[in-house]
């Protein structure tokens, strides 16, 4: 199997941001962390081995990627607003330097976005944002609605990056349909606490003509054995 470590200076994030690249062709799996990872997470689960079919048959890439946790959402020194607006510095590191440089290195069109717990809100905001540019989204046991973050505080920097608030008001013809070439899957323990804020999620998407595919599994279902399950389930699409 294929493997690389890459690392650059963000000159949008203004700080280092390493990354781990798992096969040689193929789609391109974006992978986000959980609340408490970084980009050596997945390699640390050993998650490359649980698709390694994918990858060693250059089905899938997958670029395991770092986050601003402890910059943003995760630094409660700083106010709701400047959290939020960390976030979109993030979101034009994903549009700016990591997307061309995956086209560049790897010119399959194709974009799966995945993550689990927090992992799931940032690979949902990123697809949300940028319908256009992401094919799939792979959400597992995601909370996509950040204002527990925020003490319910919200003004347009966390509106922007809320993915359970700014799709209620989608409403662009153009956006719309891009939205339903979409495959959006949510996976979710039905005991799980983010169980509802699925069910919101998945039912504003049908409301507007934007179909989803809602998983629900067994139990809290909110652990790497059971997101390990999921994306061998849906990694080629929703079942």
């Amino acid at each position: 199997m294929h493997y690389e470590f890459v690392s650059w200076t963000s000159s949008v994030l203004r700080r280092d941001m390493p990354m781990h690249v798992f096969g040689h062709a193929g789609a391109k799996l974006v992978v986000f962390p959980t609340s408490l990872g970084n980009h050596s997470e997945w390699p640390d689960r050993r998650m490359h081995e649980v698709i390694r079919e994918h990858l060693t048959n250059g089905w899938v890439q997958m670029y395991c990627l770092d986050q601003v946790h402890n910059e943003g959402w995760y630094n409660k020194a700083l106010h709701p607003s400047a959290r939020a607006w960390r976030q979109l510095e993030y979101d034009r590191y994903l549009v700016e330097e990591f997307l061309p440089f995956a086209h560049h290195k790897n010119p399959n069109p194709f974009v799966i976005a995945t993550g689990a717990s927090f992992g799931a809100y940032h690979a949902a905001c990123f697809a949300f944002r940028h319908p256009d540019k992401v094919h799939r989204l792979i959400g597992m046991s995601g909370l996509y609605d950040i204002r527990h973050m925020t003490g319910g505080y919200q003004d347009e920097n966390v509106y922007h990056v809320n993915p359970s608030e700014f799709m209620r008001h989608e409403w662009e013809g153009h956006r719309l349909e891009a939205f339903r070439r979409q495959d959006i899957i949510l996976a979710v323990g039905r005991d799980d606490p983010a169980y509802e804020n699925n069910e919101q999620l998945t039912t504003t998407l049908w409301g507007k003509g934007i179909g989803n595919a809602l998983r629900v599994w067994d139990g809290f279902a909110h652990d790497w054995p059971w997101w390990e399950r999921m994306l061998v389930r849906y990694i080629g699409g929703h079942d």
